[in-house]
């Protein structure tokens, strides 16, 4: 149902001309009918952030949002004042449509970074994208679909609440790196909520998913996520379920990314425990998942466990106190790694599963964290030589 299961909301997918690829959907409009417009964002930290995050942050800042346009085709990074130029027309364009300010319209953009946009294509696509909205299946599907790039699939989710919903759809499959990932992602609720108490289930729900994968250690200019309530339930949620619920869409978005990592053939678990605290189990999770060496083992149905502890021992010590010779790695269910040195045999691990699972027990403490990631494969190596011919 993506993001029109939540009441309240209308959306399309339409081919503006702005993708390379002739007839593929590249323009989405996600429009929130209220009679709320609540609204939070999380965007990347990357210093070179496009155009349309340096908008659509501000326009999300008063924790009000009317309707996002979002385009695959181009990123309008590092486009300078033409690039902002060109989503604030954007914003216009849609702010008539819909009879709202352009303070409130949110835009999101996908592909090449250096390049302005077709704009003329931007915003004939966002009219036809009007004029197409609807809030069936077809119109979330068709809004999934032409926010993805080397997205192999569209990315949804939906859920139910004590009497209200949570949808949402995401496109992520590579550049994919803690602190975000290069994703658009919009989730929509019809529940009775604030601004303030959306940005704070959001920040949760972003911090222990899509700030937790890791495809191939890269973080993108255009990293957007926006959660919007239209209230169209009528029902003003119990704070703990709606924080909760929103937690697992993000969760399920963010493995759903994993899943389909750019040529990737093993989605890989790793979790870390007997951690002193949170964080140091989550820097000893993103330090293994980082590793290209382990990825590219893990292609080969190679559970080398000497790329993983090595990988963990260049978390420093006052990140991570541990000691070396108490760790025991267990990878698929065999104890290949115990007290820092050889255990069973790595040929007793059954590697022919999609997902691979990493445990990873530091002994030094109670707490735990698990990172998602993806094996490095030929076929990354070929989305990526030929992405921009």
């Amino acid at each position: 149902m993506s993001v029109t299961f939540a009441q309240g909301f209308t959306a399309a997918g339409v081919a503006a001309g702005i993708s390379s690829i002739e007839g593929k959907k590249d323009l989405a409009l996600v429009v929130n009918n209220g009679p709320l417009d609540a609204a939070a964002g999380v965007f990347t930290s990357n210093r070179f952030c496009a155009a349309p995050v340096q908008w659509s942050r501000v326009a999300v800042a008063d924790g009000h949002i009317r309707a996002v346009i979002l385009n695959s085709g181009g990123a309008n990074a590092c486009t300078g004042p033409k690039g902002y130029t060109q989503s604030e027309a954007t914003a216009k364009t849609v702010a008539e449509l819909v009879g709202a300010d352009a303070s409130n319209i949110a835009v999101c953009s996908t592909g090449l970074i250096g390049e302005l946009l077709p704009l003329d294509h931007v915003l004939d696509g966002a009219k036809a994208a009007y004029l197409a909205l609807g809030d069936d299946d077809a119109a979330g599907s068709d809004a999934a679909h032409a926010i993805m790039t080397t997205d192999t699939k569209p990315k949804t989710v939906s859920l139910e609440g004590s009497g209200y919903r949570v949808g949402g759809m995401v496109k992520g499959s590579g550049m994919i790196a803690p602190q975000l990932a290069t994703m658009l992602c919009v989730i929509t609720t019809d529940a009775v909520v604030s601004g303030g108490q959306l940005q704070a289930a959001l920040t949760a729900g972003v911090d222990t998913s899509f700030n937790r994968i890791d495809v191939d250690g890269c973080m993108s200019t255009n990293d957007t996520v926006l959660l919007l309530a239209s209230g169209a339930s009528g029902v003003e949620p119990d704070a703990d379920e709606f924080n909760g619920l929103v937690a697992k869409a993000c969760a399920s978005l963010a493995r759903q990314i994993i899943g389909d990592g750019e040529g990737a053939s093993h989605d890989i678990r790793i979790t870390v425990t007997g951690a002193t605290s949170e964080d140091a189990a989550l820097a000893c999770a993103r330090a293994v998942a980082s590793s290209n060496l382990l990825k590219c083992a893990i292609s080969g149905n190679d559970p080398n466990w000497g790329r993983i502890v090595s990988s963990l021992g260049t978390v420093p010590a006052q990140v991570a106190p541990y000691d070396a010779d108490n760790v025991t790695v267990d990878v698929n269910g065999v104890r290949i790694c115990e007290n820092g040195g050889a255990g069973r045999d790595r040929s007793e691990v059954d590697m022919t599963p999609r997902e691979v699972h990493i445990d990873i027990d530091l002994g030094a403490g109670d707490a735990e964290a698990t990172v998602w990631t993806d094996d490095l494969t030929h076929e990354y190596v070929h989305i990526n030589a030929d992405y921009e011919s």
